[in-house]
């Protein structure tokens, strides 16, 4: 299966409202994003185990890690989680910069370090939702 396939058949497993949602944003991302490399992350690690709740991943950065070790990940992601859905903005580097900028105009939403997670799609500001999405995806 594609990751295409891969990212469609996880949408269309969530029930009709988190899937609305979740198309929506993912058709969003790919307006922002068009020629970005996917990711899907099934959310198991090497012993099959779940560790995570999957996640689509959408262009590609160089992580740096202490020590100098670096891995490819993606530069937004999204994920369904049993609250709502998260929005990871990866590729910013002053941690408190999402929450400084979006935190009051985004809606009722929760924004962290690099995590934008809200219950709806109706609760959050769209706009702003893209402002900062295409922060992320800066050079």
């Amino acid at each position: 299966m594609t990751i295409p396939e891969q990212i469609q058949e996880h949408i269309n497993s969530h029930p009709e409202l988190k899937r609305k949602d979740m198309q929506e944003l993912h058709n969003i991302i790919l307006e922002l994003m068009p020629e970005c490399q996917l990711w899907f992350l099934d959310g198991k690690n090497s012993e099959n185990k779940t560790v995570s709740n999957p996640n689509i991943g959408y262009g590609s950065y160089t992580l740096q890690y202490a020590g100098g070790k670096t891995r490819d990940f993606y530069q937004i992601g999204m994920s369904a989680n049993t609250t709502g859905i998260s929005i990871y903005i990866m590729n910013i580097s002053d941690k408190t910069y999402l929450s400084k900028t979006y935190g009051a105009k985004i809606g009722k939403a929760s924004v962290t370090g690099y995590c934008i997670k809200f219950k709806a799609l109706k609760d959050i500001n769209i706009e702003a939702l893209q402002a900062a999405i295409l922060e992320g995806i800066k050079d």
